[in-house]
């Protein structure tokens, strides 16, 4: 286990670029605004529910982009980064649209964000819109025993959790066939002690409850776990660690650093079928 403690006083400056992707890409903001037009037109061609409450919170609520094609759909649930303290699904609508066109039903769901709710809360958000999912995604269209699902960066912790934690709430009939987490942070630890925590709320008895990191899985679906290689390598070593746990266990997830793609880059790799992040997903579900 590394020093996170002792590397953030060592050198925090360089700790807040290892461990606060925000810091590592300065113009991260740009990412987000360049999809916006897509996003748009995504809500307006593409999306065929809006808002769907799947639990209690007022961010419990999903959008969902039905697979083109006859017959019941395979659907993938895509969980949203934003260091569980930021985010929204309203930013995703141009993946939902670009899996709906292979014909994946695709369901994007907000979720309760810290530090108005704990750590514990927004896994409990993660869990509830898995468990919609896996229950009604049928009455819109979609297959519940081919799904997978992805998340990037706090969204594949989220991923995890649900690996982890999610078992009960699969039906019978239906199947979590694959998970693909995206340049992940799976054990919250190092945001422990980087200035982003003054926004999240973390403390270390959450942190360690909420550590998938060598966690037994009740859902031992097939697990690619995918990183960019202009991360800090720091980063990087977040999702290695993650799968050689997952190894140790007796699991054979895949791991790929994908060249020349930093944290918020990385998420162009779902507009194109041909990307190894979209080969990954659609392999999940059986899909050439």
């Amino acid at each position: 286990m590394p020093d996170f403690a002792g590397a953030a006083r060592a050198a925090p400056e360089q700790y807040e670029r290892d461990y606060n992707p925000r810091a590592a890409v300065p113009d991260f903001q740009s990412f987000t605004d360049a999809r916006m037009p897509l996003n748009e037109r995504a809500w307006r061609e593409a999306r065929s529910a809006a808002d769907i409450p799947y639990g209690p919170h007022p961010r419990h609520r999903l959008d969902l982009y039905r697979g083109a094609g006859d017959g019941p759909r395979p659907v993938h649930l895509f969980f949203h980064g934003g260091y569980w303290r930021g985010g929204d699904k309203a930013n995703f609508g141009y993946l939902g649209a670009a899996l709906a066109a292979q014909g994946i039903t695709t369901v994007i769901p907000s979720y309760a964000l810290c530090p108005e709710s704990s750590l514990d809360a927004v896994v409990e958000s993660a869990l509830l819109a898995f468990g919609w999912v896996m229950r009604h995604v049928g009455a819109h269209g979609g297959d519940p025993a081919r799904v997978g699902l992805s998340g990037h960066s706090a969204g594949a912790h989220l991923g995890a959790a649900i690996l982890c934690e999610g078992g009960a709430l699969v039906p019978p009939g239906a199947a979590l066939r694959g998970a693909t987490l995206v340049s992940g942070i799976y054990d919250p630890a190092p945001a422990l002690h980087a200035r982003v925590n003054a926004e999240i709320g973390l403390d270390p008895g959450v942190a360690a409850r909420r550590n998938y990191e060598g966690r037994p899985l009740q859902i031992p679906c097939a697990v690619e776990v995918l990183a960019g290689g202009d991360e800090p390598d720091a980063w990087i070593d977040l999702s290695r660690r993650y799968a050689a746990g997952l190894r140790r266990l007796g699991h054979e997830p895949g791991f790929r650093v994908l060249p020349g793609l930093h944290h918020f880059g990385i998420l162009d790799e779902y507009r194109a079928p041909g990307t190894a992040l979209r080969r990954a997903v659609a392999a999940h579900l059986g899909l050439g």
